[in-house]
């Protein structure tokens, strides 16, 4: 069974390319009949951050991707936090030990940095001159036993042979030994791993088959597959998922601010939007998959279809569908705020097209609406629902409301600078004219008021007056909204009703 695993380190809120990994995860997860784990990276006490995991755990459950197991979720892989496995990682180290992969350091932090300094002045590309790779078996025990602080390094003179490494995304890789540390450190001298060790101890120990991971440590896979083989461990799939960047073309960032889950979550973007938006964030174009790219079918090659457009909208059923790991592109992809603004107008229509689903869009609503017109006796959610349906297609976020139509709420605000240049070249005697024909028209209308054919009125009106169509209806549009832009009149008419329609006229 294809299992994967989401591990993220309690550093901070759930950011966009965090949520992107999960949505990932769990896409190839449903698409393969697998499941995926959730994974704390708790090992660096430093960068911990209190109520971290329970952020990321609401965030995962705002966007509705649960996990198969994790924290809250017990099976059969726990526990679930790095720090509580740590005997496990120990156990590992032992173990390159005992072979010689590995070996005790017992170098000081400043004696560390000063061979650094040293060898980068000589020209030397190496971080460390193995100076404890010599000390005898008997020095070691000595020391040990004496109670002093060592490290545990990777010998990296002393590798296994294994195959090349090849990627998911990124196919066939070149060699990046040179670009690693010299004698890497798997085991610290408090006794927590690095990630190094930790995750290929785990993702052997809960049998993950894929890792889906950050194109940032492509430059660490490497490593990864050198210690997977000096432990004589099989290794899972790997994915490297190229970076998300701001629509200026710089990473994103959490010092940076404004990518944080939560910050979508509070402006009221749809979930089902931004899964939407992130997942096409980087999905790439038709092309053939390489054989030992597809665990499902090792020896079969195919083509994989054509990758959706960029703003194409779709439920997660579709997205899981449609989903290819190897249809990712190789290179970073920027957020497009305006791409999210269409999504999302598009998912609150998919949305309200249900009535159990405008009404959980009317409720969603119905907070900012009151906040925003405490006094309003019109903020009931049969009202909003009403409101919500007739700004279909208008709204590109449930927040927008009280934005783009204050009128369905309030009397409308006839001095602002919108409203006054509306009817600034129309007379007040022209103005007068067209909302007294047809505030009579529209009086004579029998109940029920919500059945009459406002549209028939208002051209009947208009017809009479002879009036041009701009400025009869720009009038009336002045009277009711005080705004340039909304719903149709008649809409806007349905809304407000019979007695809040009829004072504005003649107001």
């Amino acid at each position: 069974m294809v299992l994967l695993r989401f591990a993220p380190s309690p550093t901070g809120p759930l950011h966009l390319g965090g949520l992107r990994m999960a949505l990932y995860n769990h896409l190839y997860a449903k698409k393969t009949g697998g499941k995926w784990i959730m994974r704390v990276e708790d090992t660096d006490a430093t960068r911990f951050v209190p109520g971290a995991v329970d952020g990321i755990r609401k965030a995962l459950d705002w966007a509705g991707l649960e996990y198969d197991y994790g924290p809250g979720r017990d099976g059969p892989h726990a526990p679930y936090y790095q720090s509580e496995r740590l005997d496990l990682y120990k156990s590992y180290a032992n173990k390159l030990l005992d072979s010689g992969h590995a070996y005790r350091c017992f170098c000081s932090a400043d004696k560390l940095t000063a061979t650094r300094e040293r060898l980068a002045r000589t020209g030397s590309n190496s971080t460390y001159d193995k100076t404890c790779l010599h000390l005898t078996d008997e020095e070691v025990a000595r020391r040990v036993r004496a109670g002093e602080k060592s490290i545990v390094r990777l010998n990296d003179g002393n590798l296994p042979k294994r195959p090349p490494a090849t990627d998911l995304v990124f196919g066939h890789l070149k060699d990046a030994h040179a670009s690693l540390a010299t004698d890497p450190i798997l085991l610290k001298s408090d006794l927590f791993p690095t990630y190094h060790l930790a995750s290929i101890v785990d993702d052997h120990e809960m049998g993950i088959t894929h890792v889906l991971r950050g194109e940032e440590w492509l430059l660490s896979y490497p490593l990864h597959l050198d210690l997977y083989a000096s432990l004589k461990l099989p290794a899972p799939q790997f994915a490297h998922i190229p970076i998300l960047l701001n629509p200026d073309g710089t990473k994103m960032s959490k010092r940076n601010g404004d990518v944080q889950v939560v910050d979508f979550i509070r402006r009221g973007w749809e979930p089902e939007a931004i899964l939407n938006w992130l997942a096409l964030a980087g999905w790439g174009a038709q092309h053939e998959v390489p054989p030992t790219a597809d665990l499902l079918h090792p020896s079969k090659p195919r083509l994989v279809q054509e990758a959706p457009d960029s703003t194409r909208i779709m439920t997660m059923p579709e997205m899981i569908h449609h989903f290819e790991l190897s249809a990712l592109t190789q290179r970073s992809s920027s957020l497009d705020p305006a791409k999210l603004e269409y999504i999302n107008k598009h998912h609150l229509i998919q949305t309200s097209s249900s009535p159990e689903g405008l009404t959980i869009l009317a409720e969603r609503a119905h907070d900012g609406i009151k906040l925003a017109f405490p006094t309003s006796q019109y903020t009931s959610i049969s009202y909003i629902k009403n409101v919500i349906l007739k700004l279909e297609g208008r709204l590109g976020n449930l927040e927008d409301i009280p934005k783009h139509a204050p009128f369905f709420f309030v009397e409308p605000d006839l001095t602002s600078e919108e409203a006054e240049t509306m009817i600034k070249k129309y007379q007040v005697a022209e103005q007068a004219r067209i909302l007294q024909a047809i505030a009579v028209r529209l009086e004579e209308i029998p109940e029920p008021w919500d059945q009459a054919d406002f549209a028939s009125q208002l051209y009947s009106a208009r017809s009479d007056l002879e009036v041009p169509s701009k400025k009869f209806m720009t009038v009336i549009r002045h009277a009711l909204c005080g705004m340039k832009d909304g719903p149709p009149l008649a809409d806007i008419m349905l809304i407000l009703g019979r007695e809040r329609t009829l004072a504005r006229l003649k107001k």
